[in-house]
């Protein structure tokens, strides 16, 4: 096989990976969320175990009139969901799911990649908050904004602290440098990741830019249809790129308990999967924080503990060399 069909057939598993896992973590949302607050519609939609409840939101949507307020400014208003959504597609091609070649494409510099293209990504909101003539819209984009600028710095932190321990910024290196007692020594680091990671996607309860109950739905309030579904499958994306990262930089990847490499790309999903769910009993457990408590948990709480762990990460690797 020629190494230019190779990257190609690399690359169509990406997109499949990036066009399903979304939608398995959305329905997986509906139905977890329908047995912990007794939703029952969801359990029903279509008989056995609601099985056709997306089906009947991608239905909906697409019959929805697409409506572009007239005081828009309709070039950015129509391109913003694409900056949303586009994004997680270029970052889940740079993430490891097994060892050798079970990844779209390795990038030498994978840490810095793939946090500067997330950070793109909530620009989308930015754009269709500005670009909405609605005052609601524009306020859910700044605080998208302050959030960004807010949470950016301990995400940095945390995911700087695993490359010092594995001495390259390349995600296939660090899972190569990976060992077990990583996980105990890096814990706050995985947490203040996590974390950082759940406030930039805007998913409860720091989901202060889409406030329903004051804002309408922030930056996109004006938007239906499909322009709309696109900005909640980017939602679901980031999901499945922040619970691939955090498995990847925190959780040893591939490395599972039987040395199986040639299954190492099930234990990541099988992580990545037990991850998606903590972000999904997260939105049904906690109530939204308030914006002062948003920022302030960022400076005064998030902050301190990635430097602590970056400190504890310098020392450790003082002592072993």
């Amino acid at each position: 096989m020629s190494d230019t069909l190779h990257i190609v057939l690399r690359l169509i598993g990406v997109l499949v990976a990036f066009v399903v896992l979304p939608l398995v973590v959305g329905q997986t949302e509906h139905k977890v969320m329908a047995h912990m607050q007794g939703r029952l519609g969801p359990m029903y939609a279509g008989g056995f175990h609601g099985w056709a409840q997306l089906v009947a939101d991608g239905v909906k949507f697409a019959q929805k009139e697409d409506i572009v307020p007239a005081g828009a400014d309709r070039r950015v208003f129509q391109l913003a969901p694409a900056v949303a959504l586009l994004p997680y597609l270029l970052v889940l091609v740079a993430i490891p799911f097994g060892p050798g070649d079970q990844v779209g494409q390795a990038v030498d510099a994978g840490i810095f990649f793939v946090l500067a293209v997330m950070g793109v990504g909530v620009l989308g909101s930015v754009m269709a908050g500005w670009a909405s003539a609605n005052k609601y819209s524009l306020l859910g984009g700044l605080r998208t904004a302050a959030q960004l600028l807010a949470y950016e710095l301990p995400m940095l932190l945390a995911a700087g602290s695993v490359a010092m321990a594995a001495g390259t910024v390349s995600l296939p290196g660090i899972l190569d440098a990976f060992h077990w007692w990583w996980v105990p020594w890096q814990i706050i680091g995985a947490v203040v990741f996590f974390t950082a990671g759940l406030a930039e996607l805007q998913r409860p309860p720091f989901d202060m830019p889409v406030a329903d109950s004051e804002i309408i739905f922030g930056a996109y309030t004006e938007y239906t249809g499909l322009r709309f579904a696109l900005f909640l499958l980017s939602e679901f994306a980031g999901i499945v790129v922040l619970c691939g990262l955090t498995t990847v930089l925190f959780l040893g990847g591939w490395h599972g308990p039987f040395g199986a490499d040639g299954l190492g790309w099930v234990w990541t999903l099988l992580k990545a999967a037990v991850l998606a769910f903590v972000v999904i009993w997260l939105r049904v457990s906690y109530p939204r924080l308030r914006e002062d408590q948003l920022q302030k948990f960022a400076w005064t709480g998030l902050i301190p503990l990635a430097l602590v762990q970056f400190a504890l990460t310098g020392i450790v690797k003082v002592v072993i060399q």
